[in-house]
């Protein structure tokens, strides 16, 4: 199942309205990079378990 993640879910300073979706090893890795370059975080492992903490599953999109 795909994952996403919503920066819109986790307020911030920078009040971003990114989304990201797809599989989970992706989807952390994006977050992760996204967190350093936007959000000034550093991308550390303990970072990247704690997003994929956040991941939800994505609603199933009907073709």
């Amino acid at each position: 199942m795909r994952k996403t993640i919503d920066c819109r879910d986790y307020p911030s300073e920078v009040d971003c309205s990114l989304a990201i979706s797809g599989e989970e090893d992706e989807v952390v890795r994006a977050a992760a990079e996204h967190a350093a370059s936007v959000h000034s975080e550093q991308d550390t492992p303990a970072l990247r378990e704690g997003i994929r903490s956040m991941l939800k599953d994505e609603a199933p999109q009907h073709v």
